[in-house]
């Protein structure tokens, strides 16, 4: 009888455990781009490459090659791991909405800053708006938690607009906390850059999206899961 209990026991944490793994979409496994398409265009933009497990943005002479998912998300937690170039700078997205007024994602979506701290001279500024892990010139990290150019970094982004708060969690670290909407995220925005601008902030139903920012970026491992 304890016997029967005990696999009872062992079957449905394996059952719970299966469950949570299969809560989480798989956005991009270094096998291909299903998941993405360039902003604006029906395909992928060819700046962006598999370099063996990861995601490589190189760019070219023109810039805009931004990529966002297929698919919209309004709560979610996405978890990836980004590297970057030497003096690098990019971005991690949500929130886009494709419309053919905005010629780019960072006209209406917010941004989680993605940098080399030790060279780009946005890291020298203070407040600390544009460090790596930032809300972009609207919140700034607690602490730089971030690893040197060429070196992974983890990041854990939750957005949910039902409790109205949005967390970024930098290589095992909470290092952002804001909220989505209201007062203080009207005051956020009314303190920054995109003071005035259209519907900055204002789609809870949006894609995800990288950002070309002329430097060499790399991306792995990009999950994503709802929270509805």
């Amino acid at each position: 009888m304890m016997k029967r209990i005990i696999y009872v026991l062992m079957a449905g944490m394996l059952y719970v455990s299966c469950n949570a793994q299969n809560d989480w979409i798989i956005l991009f496994d270094g096998s291909n781009f299903d998941h993405w398409k360039g902003y604006g265009i029906e395909g992928m933009h060819p700046e962006w490459s598999v370099d063996g497990d990861a995601m490589k943005f190189t760019p070219s002479e023109k810039g805009g090659k931004d990529i966002m998912t297929k698919e919209t998300f309004k709560n979610f937690e996405l978890s990836l791991e980004w590297k970057i170039s030497e003096g690098g700078n990019s971005g991690i997205f949500w929130g886009i909405f494709e419309d053919e007024k905005y010629e780019k994602i960072y006209q209406m979506a917010p941004e989680i800053q993605v940098l080399d701290n030790e060279r780009h001279p946005d890291a020298k500024n203070n407040p600390r708006f544009h460090q790596a892990g930032a809300l972009y010139d609207l919140v700034q990290p607690d602490l730089d938690v971030s690893n040197a150019a060429g070196y992974w970094n983890h990041l854990l982004l939750k957005v949910n607009h039902d409790s109205n708060w949005g967390v970024v969690t930098l290589n095992g670290v909470v290092i952002v906390e804001f909220r989505l909407h209201g007062p203080e995220w009207d005051a956020l925005v009314e303190n920054s850059k995109f003071k005035g601008w259209d519907g900055f902030g204002k789609y809870i139903d949006g894609h995800i999206g990288l950002q070309d920012h002329s430097d060499i970026v790399w991306y792995r491992n990009i999950k994503i899961r709802k929270l509805d």
